[in-house]
């Protein structure tokens, strides 16, 4: 077993969730084999083609990242193992929310553009899996270019944007991709809905925390109104200015809402939780020209995470 492959403990936590077979290609080849190439990636920020040969031919460990990456399989990987930590008991439901900045390589740009109807390499139209090939999921409105793939242009230069939720024990819950320069406001309630643990057995996956801490960045009315409208406890400092504007107002400027400091002082968990996503050095930088395979990337590493915390 090299450096960071899975142990024979975590590929048993995996092993019983993972796809049997695509479909198109008949039999798999051996799952443990390339998820350690995966996550060799993930870890070192290696080129696909420098892959060491003990994990098997480059190509098919980049085309099994692609895949589960469009088709979620990451994703439900990840909820399979928070599922588990929550019927143990083993999740703090005090949650709390952030983003952070990543400068993304030079070699993440560039990806081609499909307009509706244009034709992609071999003839095939935008959109229309090719022979042995998984569609590329649709993209969001406003769809080419940079934008589209999550890349924008901030303060940082060539960034993309992580935000994240991660649970008291500094373990990410959800993570969404946007470009550099998107308010952090804008996610705040993207995050939240995206948090889905599922039950380990019949019953709705649970999606609403306990409590939600996050910083200045999210102290809006309409992010205050979501919370009070979904029952969730929160503790958001409220901005100076928002504060000078209510006191001017007198009695009509209504009561400031509530802070609870010792409730605050946990919100440094998601800062910990980002420093270990980024000790990935792939998600730390981005290489990925995609936004939907850097989002499997970031996905691959929160597993990790949680597989060994």
């Amino acid at each position: 077993m090299g450096r960071g492959d899975l142990s024979d403990a975590e590929w048993e936590r995996l092993r019983p969730f993972l796809p049997v077979s695509n479909g198109r290609c008949g039999r798999w080849r051996d799952h443990r084999q390339v998820i350690d190439g995966i996550l060799h990636r993930v870890r070192t920020g290696v080129q696909w083609r420098d892959l060491p040969e003990r994990f098997g031919p480059w190509k098919t460990v980049y085309e099994r990242h692609r895949l589960w990456s469009a088709d979620g399989t990451w994703e439900r990987l990840l909820q399979q193992v928070q599922a588990a930590a929550d019927a143990a008991g083993e999740i703090d439901w005090d949650v709390s929310v952030d983003s952070t900045t990543v400068r993304a390589h030079r070699h993440a740009a560039g990806a081609r553009t499909d307009p509706a109807g244009s034709r992609l390499k071999g003839g095939r139209k935008a959109g229309t899996p090719g022979r042995n090939r998984v569609a590329e999921p649709p993209r969001p409105i406003g769809g080419g270019g940079a934008g589209g793939e999550g890349l924008g242009r901030s303060r940082g230069g060539f960034t993309t944007k992580l935000h994240l939720s991660a649970d008291g024990r500094c373990r990410p819950l959800s993570v969404i991709v946007t470009p550099g320069q998107r308010a952090d406001c804008t996610q705040f309630m993207p995050v939240l809905e995206k948090i889905r643990v599922p039950k380990a057995g019949p019953g709705r996956p649970r999606k609403k925390p306990d409590s939600v801490a996050a910083d200045k960045a999210y102290s809006n009315r309409p992010c205050r109104e979501d919370l009070r409208r979904r029952g969730i406890r929160h503790t958001i400092p409220e901005k100076t200015d928002s504060q000078a504007a209510r006191l001017r107002k007198g009695s009509r400027g209504g009561r400031p809402p509530g802070f609870d400091e010792e409730r605050y002082k946990k919100r440094n968990t998601i800062e910990r939780a980002i420093n270990r996503l980024k000790q990935h050095r792939a998600v730390a930088t981005r290489y990925d020209k995609r936004r939907y395979v850097y989002l499997g990337t970031a996905t691959a590493a929160a597993l990790t995470i949680w597989l060994r915390t």
